[in-house]
């Protein structure tokens, strides 16, 4: 099983892009999306797969802390 977590695209060089998740720093393939800085992705094997929109992006957050204070 794998879990998505939404990551923040902090800086774009070309086709790849550093993406924050909650301070640990990735670098992942952007190719096969269309996004920018300040984007959130979900990311698998190191490419991101889709572009969530921020909304969508926090709820998500929001939830996997209320997961993690009650595990």
């Amino acid at each position: 099983m794998c879990l998505a977590i939404p990551g923040k695209i902090i800086e774009i060089r070309g086709k790849k892009a550093k993406v924050d998740y909650g301070g640990i720093l990735r670098d992942v393939d952007i190719s096969l999306v269309d996004a920018k800085e300040g984007d959130y992705v979900i990311v698998h094997a190191g490419f991101a797969i889709q572009v969530l929109d921020e909304k969508n992006a926090i709820e998500t957050l929001k939830i996997f802390e209320e997961i993690a204070k009650n595990a």
